[in-house]
């Protein structure tokens, strides 16, 4: 049944794409894949990837940490949506900055660039904080669509500010305890560094092992709103599973139904929805995935996307960026991997 999908995934890594990684498939909740590939790097004698071997998860931590933080407060009637961010954080204020709703920032609309090296002149987030306060907008809140680091940086400061709690602490309280996400957090401990697949090597740092890629999310600190998490394929189908349910796992319900609907539908005018991909054209999740589905990304190589309609839920984690980020094989692959999943599941129907 699977024989497509495999492949597809042991020649990405016979063709340079990744080294290794695990690939989870699971339909009405119940895992029908769940299978490891390749090893930790490209060296012959490098450990072999297991299912739980854990992964830097990158921009997955804008949705499993970030997007549920924001959720969680949404429903605790402490966060207003179309509240101007700069009532929770007063320093991002003049100008059309005091236009910029917080969902602005969820849509990716705040107008603020994808990205800048704010890690060479920062360390911390207050020092982060200020620095993307200064940071001018590229165009008007809410006229286009690019998709940005900072904006979820400063996100992450109004919740922060918002439940007087770090986004980590949150989180793992909030989120991952509930869900028995065990292997799912920031700032892994050296006793868990053979289980996590290292990334790249960079000339500042040399192996990034156990530590997050990201350079901004590390000058943070490693917990920071746009990246910094780190987990499994098995804790990320529990949390999509949860999403894709409605909000409910095991017997356990930690959102609303309504909740999930909004933060998961699209935008008007956008490919987006509030924090959450959703589908469309050259998609990480290929051809098939319903209007419903919703997904994200992380740029060392992970993905999870959700498909309610089929309640279908693909996981694929991968260190691509090992040995350099350079190598993007991935991510011509990762859409033709999921048009091989549903293609698998339609014809054994």
């Amino acid at each position: 049944m699977w024989d497509k999908v495999v492949h597809l995934t042991e020649k990405g890594i016979s063709d340079g794409a990744f080294p290794g990684g695990v690939l989870l498939v699971a339909v009405g909740g119940e895992v029908l894949l769940h299978r490891a590939f390749g090893r930790f790097t490209y060296e012959t004698d490098s450990a072999s990837v297991r299912p739980d071997t854990i992964y830097d998860l990158a921009s997955l931590t804008k949705v499993v940490a970030t997007t549920s933080m924001a959720m969680a407060l949404y429903e605790d009637g402490k966060l207003d949506l179309d509240e101007k961010v700069r009532t929770y954080v007063p320093e991002f204020g003049g100008g059309p900055r005091e236009l910029v709703t917080v969902r602005h920032l969820l849509a990716h609309s705040s107008g603020l660039p994808a990205w800048a090296d704010i890690y060479r002149r920062a360390r911390g987030k207050e020092e982060f904080l200020r620095c993307i306060c200064e940071v001018p907008l590229e165009a008007p809140p809410g006229e286009r669509t690019v998709y940005s680091d900072l904006g979820m940086i400063l996100l992450g400061a109004v919740l922060e500010r918002i439940s007087g709690e770090p986004l980590d602490s949150f989180c793992r309280r909030r989120i991952f305890e509930p869900l028995g996400m065990d292997d799912t957090l920031f700032n892994p401990p050296p006793s868990l560094r053979p289980r996590i697949a290292p990334t790249e090597v960079v000339p500042e740092r040399g192996l990034v092992w156990g530590e997050v890629h990201d350079e901004n999310a590390w000058a943070m600190g490693g917990v920071a709103p746009h990246a910094g998490l780190f987990g499994t394929a098995g804790d990320l189908f529990k949390f999509a599973r949860m999403m894709s349910d409605g909000g409910t796992y095991g017997g356990t319900r930690l959102f609303e139904e309504g909740t999930v609907r909004l933060f998961t539908s699209w935008v008007p005018g956008s490919t987006r929805a509030l924090g959450w991909d959703k589908p469309s054209e050259g998609c990480s999740c290929g051809r098939y995935f319903s209007p419903s589905s919703f997904g994200h990304t992380g740029f060392t190589g992970t993905s999870v996307w959700a498909d309610p309609e089929r309640s279908l839920v693909v996981v694929l984690l991968t260190n691509r960026v090992h040995p350099s980020r350079e190598r993007k094989g991935l991510l011509s692959l990762r859409p033709l991997i999921h048009d091989a999943v549903v293609e698998a599941l339609e014809t054994s129907r």
